[in-house]
């Protein structure tokens, strides 16, 4: 998948808190596409969106 990160979040936030997820849903809500995914090698959630729509 060709994606490009809009955001990156750590993952070891406080407990309750879901940072890469509210952002994600605050992309949404303006009409893009935005999806959470976990990058194990750095250890940070990322919120993407397909490299496509960005064009």
């Amino acid at each position: 998948m060709d994606a490009k990160v809009l955001a990156r979040f750590p993952a070891g936030g406080p407990r309750g808190s879901w940072p890469a997820e509210e952002y994600a849903a605050r992309r949404r809500a303006e009409g893009r596409s935005a999806t959470v995914v976990m990058d194990l090698r750095t250890d940070a959630f990322l919120v993407v969106t397909p490299a496509r729509e960005e064009e």
